[in-house]
């Protein structure tokens, strides 16, 4: 089976993030990070969606509700510390 498909069915069960993806199929979170918008294609061609859960600074709870990217951002734009807790991702 593919790894798109693995990651695919691994979403479908439960809300994972980049990190668990790439410990649960042994792959790079940079990896996990690449498929996600082919899964996004693919997805919806099922009739399905990837819902992505925003991530949040775990400094100040700043909330990046507009991003438009699937990355984990770098930097909190308001009190500008590090420490983000990475997008969440599932299929319904």
């Amino acid at each position: 089976m593919s790894i798109r498909k693995q990651i695919t069915e691994l979403l479908t069960e439960k809300e994972c993030d980049a990190r668990m993806i790439s410990q649960q199929l042994g792959i790079s979170e940079k990896e996990a990070y690449d498929h996600l918008p082919h899964i996004i294609r693919s997805v919806s061609a099922m009739g399905k969606t990837l819902i992505v859960s925003a991530p949040r600074c775990m400094n100040c709870g700043y909330e990046f509700k507009t991003r438009k990217r699937i990355s984990k951002p770098g930097r909190c734009p308001v009190c500008k510390k590090e420490r983000i807790e990475p997008p969440g991702f599932r299929i319904e």
